[in-house]
């Protein structure tokens, strides 16, 4: 079945980063710790196929660990533990993230690749493995579909399936996995109501 990937990252932060735009002499990197990502076949009923999560161990540019600021568990309900237990290193995850997009079309609420792939492959020292013309911006889909541009800048990821009114399972905002289902069960809705085509997938 011909597929499309939706994913999301969380990347570092700590309190008032995002205004500085990690600028402050103390602001970790904005390399990412975990990625989500969710399968949508784009055929008969539109089904969501596969997930992917992965933690990823954020490291500095002297490759020392940086540690979960309390903020950003706050935010994103990753906490250092889960980094110990579950975190591999960046490498990995990218590769694990190729494994389950298997060359499909990979589109994120913004561009989400440029923390995912640049800038965490830049900063730890690895090459960059996924060529950045496999990725997308998932607003010129809803764009396609008729939502209103206004309504794009007020509507982050984790609040787009509500907008539509699209029922689904209990979703945690900022978690990476539950931010691309929240994009994925709205795209569904759409193809599901003809509002998006199929085609629109490859056009772009």
């Amino acid at each position: 079945m011909k597929t499309a990937i939706v994913f999301d990252c969380e990347f570092l932060c700590v309190q008032g980063s995002q205004g500085r735009f990690w600028c402050g002499a103390h602001d970790p990197d904005p390399v990412i710790a975990q990625i989500g990502a969710v399968k949508l076949g784009l055929e008969g009923d539109f089904p969501l196929l596969d997930t992917y999560r992965a933690y990823v161990r954020p490291v500095d540019r002297f490759g020392g660990r940086y540690p979960i600021d309390p903020f950003f568990t706050k935010l994103t309900g990753i906490s250092e533990d889960d980094i110990q237990a579950e975190g591999m290193p960046l490498q990995e995850a990218l590769a694990g993230f190729d494994r389950f997009s298997d060359g499909a079309t990979s589109w994120s609420w913004g561009k989400d690749e440029l923390n995912m792939v640049a800038i965490s492959c830049y900063v730890a020292g690895i090459p960059w493995s996924i060529p950045a013309h496999r990725f997308d911006n998932a607003v010129k889909l809803v764009i396609a579909a008729g939502m209103p541009v206004e309504d794009i800048g007020k509507t982050p990821s984790n609040k787009l399936a509500d907008y539509y009114g699209v029922e689904h399972p209990p979703l945690q905002g900022h978690d990476a996995l539950d931010d691309a289902l929240s994009v994925a069960y709205a795209l569904q809705h759409l193809l599901k109501t003809g509002k998006l085509q199929p085609e629109v997938f490859d056009r772009i």
